[in-house]
């Protein structure tokens, strides 16, 4: 036998050397060295070459699933992308036996990275589904501990795509057993998979998807039950697509089931089934009478969280009663009118932030004589979520909102003053719709010198939107209405004592920029920033450095435009002198902005060239 060279020895030396690497800090005390070792996972495959890592690095890794959990999360989410480091899909199914392992691992959140098995499903042939995968999720739904049966109802659904349709009768039949297994955990994960699988197979809708509905609506643990109302929803979606509801043998059999759901002994089950309501029932339309007695029952039901949740449905549940036409909508507003004087906070809250919706059901006059009451009453909330919830959808209401505004005027004017900050931000940011439906005449009235006095808030957050608020103000009122009401209220805060307003108006010149002309810089803001950069606080003087270059930007341009550039330029370079380094620094920042703009403007073409 021929001695080896030294080179043949250095080169497979040079070969074994990322194994050994691997193999060094997977063993490796410390668990970060074992981290980068998986993290470094794609560049030690590279080296390897495919093959190498096919034959060595991949059987490897499998027989090395024994670690913390953290270490295999991060080999469950390399492994899901390492196809094209084993020579592409007609390789794929060497990673499945590692990832089968872990798919069958204790800790949920590896179980959960290593369905990554669906990535490589998608890129595998179906030749190569039938031949590895299907057996890998037969040995997987057959294994003795339920965390590895749990992991099989994930893999089902982009099983079931690739298969050939006797194996697709035996993917349903699987799936079936899973329904009915003996541990919660894995009937669990069953109903929450089903979803995915009953659109891929609508041809047994009936033999495998109600069926399979039915087992998990019956099912004894409230933790299975409440995870039926997705499957639900999935079925009655295919029976529309298909126009089949009429057709259905079982359909007040089915449509019985998911009433037992409403009225499941179980809070947990009903609130699912509250929470879901509309998207389950809204196309079953024979049965539309029996859901609205169901969704009143929801509304009135002794469980907080379960009103709470029917609350979210209510604008569905109105458009279902409008469409009775022996019914009265009004007769459905007594449970509504009990839930706004609910005991519990978050009930009421869930209701103001839903209650909107049905002005454009109800119309301009029930809205005004119906829900006003409602709206006047959660605005006078003594929960400060209830008021703000109700502020933030006001934007929604469409019908009568001029005389709605009109008629909470008072109480939004009460709340603007209120202890919450963000119940004082919420009526901010509704200003601007209040202003379009009032107009002109009766904002400067009302609520001008309210918004005024916002700049002055205590709270930075409420503040800052006040001053956004202004720019949005002169976008509905225009510029001329701006100069006359806004600005010079602005200016008049520049002589304030407290240096917090004086900064203010530094911001709500920067705020109204773009909304706002070169004239109007050059004539009333011009003179306030001048007076402002010989203030003594340091922080306002780096701020009107800040703002020059923002009123040079942003506003409309005009004869006046290079006029301001100017004497900003002055200013600024008088502020390069100034004592303090942060105001020297943003002073050349926004001169070094300017003068960059310039020179741009001036290397622009013309538009007649």
């Amino acid at each position: 036998m021929m001695e080896s060279t030294g080179m043949e020895i250095d080169r497979t030396e040079e070969e074994l050397y990322p194994i050994a690497i691997l193999i060094d800090e997977l063993k490796h005390e410390d668990l970060s060295f074992r981290l980068n070792a998986i993290t470094n996972l794609p560049t030690i495959a590279l080296a390897l070459g495919e093959e190498r890592t096919r034959s060595e690095l991949i059987p490897f890794l499998d027989e090395s699933i024994d670690d913390d959990d953290e270490i295999l999360l991060s080999l469950a989410e390399k492994l899901g992308e390492f196809v094209n480091y084993i020579g592409g899909p007609s390789y794929a199914h060497i990673l499945l036996r590692p990832l089968e392992n872990l798919a069958a691992t204790e800790e949920q959140v590896v179980r959960d990275k290593a369905k990554s098995i669906n990535k490589i499903t998608d890129v595998m042939s179906e030749e190569s589904v039938e031949q590895y995968l299907i057996p890998c999720i037969a040995r997987l739904s057959q294994g003795e501990w339920f965390t590895s049966r749990s992991s099989a109802a994930g893999l089902y659904a982009n099983a079931y795509k690739k298969s050939s349709s006797e194996t697709q009768q035996q993917l349903l039949a699987g799936y079936e057993r899973l329904c009915e297994d003996e541990t919660p955990m894995a009937r669990r994960a069953a109903a929450t998979h089903l979803v995915k699988l009953i659109p891929n197979a609508p041809e047994y809708l009936e033999t495998f998807s109600i069926k399979c509905f039915k087992k998990l609506a019956h099912d004894d643990q409230d933790s299975v039950r409440l995870l039926a109302v997705e499957p639900f929803i999935a079925i009655g979606q295919i029976l529309v697509e298909k126009k089949a509801w009429k057709n259905l043998s079982g359909k007040k059999e089915l449509f019985g089931e998911i009433i037992k759901l409403c009225q499941d002994k179980s809070w947990r089950v009903k609130y699912m089934a509250a929470d879901k309501f509309i998207k389950a029932t809204s196309d079953i339309a024979s049965f539309q009478k029996q859901l609205i007695l169901v969704a009143e029952r929801l509304l009135s039901d002794t469980e907080a969280e379960v009103r709470g949740a029917a609350c979210t449905q209510i604008v569905g549940l109105l458009e279902l009663v409008s469409k009775q036409e022996d019914s009265d909508i009004k007769q459905f507003l007594i449970p509504i009118k009990g839930l706004a004087d609910d005991s519990i906070p978050h009930v009421r809250s869930a209701l103001a932030k839903h209650i909107t919706g049905l002005c454009s059901i109800f119309g301009r006059e029930s809205t005004m004589g119906e829900l006003l009451p409602i709206f006047i009453s959660l605005l006078k909330d003594q929960d400060p979520e209830v008021r703000l919830n109700l502020i933030s959808s006001l934007g929604k209401v469409t019908e009568g909102i001029e005389t709605i505004s009109h008629s909470l005027l008072p109480a939004i004017i009460e709340l603007a003053e209120d202890k919450q900050w963000r119940v004082r931000l919420a009526i901010i940011e509704y200003v601007p719709l209040l202003a379009q439906q009032l107009g002109v005449d009766f904002f400067n009235d009302k609520l001008v010198t309210l918004c005024m006095s916002w700049l002055g808030d205590p709270v930075y957050s409420v503040r800052e939107a006040a001053t956004a608020n202004l720019k949005k103000l002169i976008d509905v009122f225009g510029i001329g209405w701006a100069k006359e009401t806004i600005i010079p209220k602005i200016l008049a805060t520049s002589n304030h004592p407290n240096y917090l307003y004086r900064m203010t108006t530094v911001f709500a010149f920067k705020a109204i920029a773009p909304s706002i002309t070169a004239q109007v810089v050059q004539d009333l803001i011009l003179p306030c920033l001048e007076a402002l950069t010989n203030d003594p606080i340091p922080n306002i003087r780096f701020n009107v450095a800040k703002c020059m270059w923002e009123l040079v930007e942003k506003p409309k341009q005009s004869d006046e435009s290079s006029q301001i550039q100017e004497s900003f330029k002055t200013l600024l370079h008088k502020l390069e002198e100034d004592l303090d380094q942060d105001v020297r620094f943003f002073a050349s920042d926004s001169l070094s902005k300017i003068e960059n703009w310039q020179s741009s403007k001036n290397m622009m073409p013309l538009e007649n060239e």
